[in-house]
Protein backbone atom coordinates (compact mmCIF):
# COMPACT_ATOMS: atom_id res chain seq x y z
CA UNK A 1 0.00 0.00 0.00
CA UNK A 2 1.16 3.51 -0.74
CA UNK A 3 1.08 6.37 1.69
CA UNK A 4 0.85 10.06 1.03
CA UNK A 5 4.27 11.21 -0.10
CA UNK A 6 6.15 12.89 2.75
CA UNK A 7 9.73 14.11 2.73
CA UNK A 8 12.15 12.16 4.89
CA UNK A 9 10.03 9.00 5.20
CA UNK A 10 10.77 5.73 3.42
CA UNK A 11 8.64 5.14 0.33
CA UNK A 12 7.88 2.04 -1.71
CA UNK A 13 10.97 1.00 -3.63
CA UNK A 14 13.18 3.59 -1.93
CA UNK A 15 14.61 4.13 1.52
CA UNK A 16 15.79 7.61 0.56
CA UNK A 17 12.60 9.27 1.74
CA UNK A 18 12.69 11.43 -1.38
CA UNK A 19 9.17 12.19 -2.62
CA UNK A 20 10.33 12.22 -6.25
CA UNK A 21 11.35 8.56 -5.92
CA UNK A 22 7.85 7.60 -4.74
CA UNK A 23 6.24 9.58 -7.54
CA UNK A 24 8.51 8.11 -10.22
CA UNK A 25 7.89 4.63 -8.85
CA UNK A 26 4.13 5.04 -9.19
CA UNK A 27 4.23 6.81 -12.55
CA UNK A 28 6.59 4.16 -13.90
CA UNK A 29 4.08 1.37 -13.39
CA UNK A 30 2.53 0.19 -16.63
CA UNK A 31 -0.80 1.89 -17.42
CA UNK A 32 -0.55 4.49 -14.63
CA UNK A 33 0.28 7.44 -16.87
CA UNK A 34 -2.30 6.27 -19.39
CA UNK A 35 -5.02 6.27 -16.71
CA UNK A 36 -4.09 9.78 -15.62
CA UNK A 37 -4.00 10.90 -19.26
CA UNK A 38 -7.46 9.48 -19.97
CA UNK A 39 -8.90 11.24 -16.91
CA UNK A 40 -7.52 14.65 -17.92
CA UNK A 41 -10.77 15.71 -19.61
CA UNK A 42 -13.13 14.61 -16.87
CA UNK A 43 -14.54 11.80 -14.79
CA UNK A 44 -14.92 8.31 -16.20
CA UNK A 45 -16.74 5.20 -15.04
CA UNK A 46 -14.68 2.06 -14.56
CA UNK A 47 -15.91 0.56 -17.84
CA UNK A 48 -15.41 3.77 -19.82
CA UNK A 49 -11.90 4.13 -18.45
CA UNK A 50 -11.15 0.49 -19.25
CA UNK A 51 -12.35 1.02 -22.84
CA UNK A 52 -10.25 4.18 -23.22
CA UNK A 53 -7.22 2.24 -21.99
CA UNK A 54 -7.38 -0.32 -24.80
CA UNK A 55 -9.46 -2.77 -22.76
CA UNK A 56 -6.78 -3.43 -20.15
CA UNK A 57 -7.63 -6.23 -17.75
CA UNK A 58 -10.02 -5.29 -14.95
CA UNK A 59 -7.58 -6.70 -12.39
CA UNK A 60 -4.76 -4.40 -13.51
CA UNK A 61 -7.10 -1.41 -13.76
CA UNK A 62 -8.37 -2.04 -10.22
CA UNK A 63 -4.80 -2.29 -8.92
CA UNK A 64 -3.71 0.93 -10.60
CA UNK A 65 -6.84 2.79 -9.49
CA UNK A 66 -6.27 1.68 -5.90
CA UNK A 67 -2.67 2.87 -6.02
CA UNK A 68 -3.69 6.22 -7.50
CA UNK A 69 -6.41 6.63 -4.87
CA UNK A 70 -3.95 5.77 -2.09
CA UNK A 71 -1.63 8.47 -3.46
CA UNK A 72 -4.51 10.96 -3.54
CA UNK A 73 -4.13 11.38 -7.29
CA UNK A 74 -7.65 10.25 -8.18
CA UNK A 75 -10.96 10.16 -6.36
CA UNK A 76 -14.14 8.18 -6.89
CA UNK A 77 -17.65 9.56 -6.54
CA UNK A 78 -21.06 8.90 -8.09
CA UNK A 79 -19.85 10.44 -11.39
CA UNK A 80 -16.86 8.08 -11.62
CA UNK A 81 -13.11 8.37 -11.25
CA UNK A 82 -11.55 11.79 -11.56
CA UNK A 83 -8.33 13.65 -10.95
CA UNK A 84 -7.69 15.35 -7.63
CA UNK A 85 -6.12 18.80 -7.38
CA UNK A 86 -2.76 17.08 -6.93
CA UNK A 87 -3.22 15.11 -10.15
CA UNK A 88 -4.47 18.14 -12.08
CA UNK A 89 -1.14 19.77 -11.28
CA UNK A 90 0.59 16.69 -12.71
CA UNK A 91 -1.78 16.74 -15.69
CA UNK A 92 -0.43 20.15 -16.66
CA UNK A 93 3.04 18.63 -16.86
CA UNK A 94 1.71 15.77 -18.98
CA UNK A 95 0.19 18.28 -21.40
CA UNK A 96 3.61 19.92 -21.69
CA UNK A 97 5.10 16.51 -22.49
CA UNK A 98 2.36 15.95 -25.09
CA UNK A 99 3.28 19.21 -26.81
CA UNK A 100 6.95 18.27 -26.74
CA UNK A 101 6.23 14.81 -28.17
CA UNK A 102 4.15 16.33 -30.97
CA UNK A 103 6.94 18.80 -31.76
CA UNK A 104 9.46 15.98 -31.91
CA UNK A 105 7.16 13.86 -34.07
CA UNK A 106 6.94 16.65 -36.64
CA UNK A 107 10.73 16.99 -37.03
CA UNK A 108 12.45 15.31 -39.97
CA UNK A 109 14.38 12.20 -38.94
CA UNK A 110 17.75 13.93 -39.32
CA UNK A 111 16.72 16.64 -36.83
CA UNK A 112 15.03 14.49 -34.20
Amino acid sequence: MFMVISAGKPVRGSTSGRPIMALLDVLGQRWTLRILWELRDGRQSFRALQARCDAMSPTILNQRLKTLRDMNLIALDEAGFGLTARARQLSGLLLDLDRLANDWASLPDDQA
